[in-house]
């Protein structure tokens, strides 16, 4: 799938493809052009990318064909096992999580699940979780503090599910009561933002020591369009939305609310899922190292301080 911002690269890949075939038909040696288109599109990618709006790196968050987590997951421990239920309702579908090893460590993984095909989405609820979720989320948070296991969250909603049903069975209290524990956990928590992060369905999950965005992807209280139709009351403004939001991972690094930015393949992460999920993979490692050599108690106090000092504003 290309986006709108992409249509120039492919235009010179297929360029590209063209001449390779003529010059294997014809046998006439092109390999002087081939190399200066190539070098063409390799410039004219690194300039796409490196100069995306703040909408445009929304779409890439949304590309259909981005890791999810899933992907993510079984890229880094083959050897996962999933776990389900929130011993209260049933099994939340659009909130995955259980044991893996990673290089030999065992970590509680948790994360938002999307799907995608139509029949998938509906499975997983496109990603946003119920009550159930958020509580069954919290529950394997226990067992790993249980058994002093890191939690490693990946963030990828458009939000929690907004449905009466979610709220007549507490939805906003069990995000409240899961930033409240999150806070006092004695292990590791590590939280990457792998895709989407929107409002309170991201915040359920998003309470870590470290919080990480990869390049491409977004985290704000709102998403572009809902913002558009509530101010323009259309959702055609969801590009100046964007920008007035400043959702990307740069500006939430500017604004001290995360703390790194993980690099993608260029492109976007879906171009090259395995480079990704080995970046992962050894951030995730040196992050663990670092945490655990500090005490549990100066990690929670440290979690408290810089979630304590975001929004503070001193004359």
């Amino acid at each position: 799938m290309l986006l709108d911002f992409e249509q120039p690269i492919a235009s010179l890949e297929g360029k590209l493809a063209e001449m390779k075939k003529l010059a294997a038909e014809s046998q006439v040696d092109v390999s002087e052009a081939v190399l200066a288109l190539e070098e063409k599109i390799k410039s004219l990618k690194k300039e796409t990318y490196a100069n995306l709006t703040r909408w445009q790196r929304v779409q890439l968050s949304r590309h259909v064909e981005r890791p999810y987590t899933l992907d993510y997951i079984k890229g880094l421990s083959p050897t996962f096992i999933e776990l389900h239920g929130d011993r209260n309702v049933r099994d939340d579908k659009a909130m995955v999580g259980g044991f893996g090893e990673i290089n030999g460590k065992t970590v509680m993984f948790i994360g938002q699940q999307k799907g995608r095909n139509t029949k998938e989405r509906q499975y997983r609820n496109f990603g946003m979780a119920n009550p159930e979720g958020y509580r069954k989320a919290l529950r394997l948070m226990k067992l790993a503090e249980k058994f002093n296991k890191p939690i490693v969250t990946f963030i990828d909603t458009p939000g929690a599910f907004p449905g009466l049903e979610a709220e007549e069975r507490g939805q906003g209290e069990a995000i409240a009561r899961n930033l409240k524990e999150m806070f006092m956990l004695k292990v590791p928590v590590i939280c990457i933002i792998i895709g989407e992060g929107a409002s309170g369905g991201a915040l359920g999950i998003g309470i870590g020591d470290r919080v990480y965005m990869l390049e491409n992807t977004w985290y704000s209280v709102i998403s572009p369009e809902s913002c558009s139709s509530i101010l323009w009351r259309s959702w055609n403004y969801k590009e100046q939305a964007a920008e007035a939001l400043k959702l990307t991972a740069k500006d939430m690094l500017g604004n001290k609310l995360v703390d790194g930015i993980i690099k993608e393949p260029l492109g976007g992460a879906h171009v090259n899922p395995e480079k990704m999920i080995r970046t992962l993979e050894k951030k995730i490692l040196s992050t663990l190292e670092e945490l655990e050599a500090l005490s549990p108690e100066e990690r929670i106090m440290q979690r408290i301080e810089k979630f304590g000092e975001m929004g503070v504003v001193t004359e």
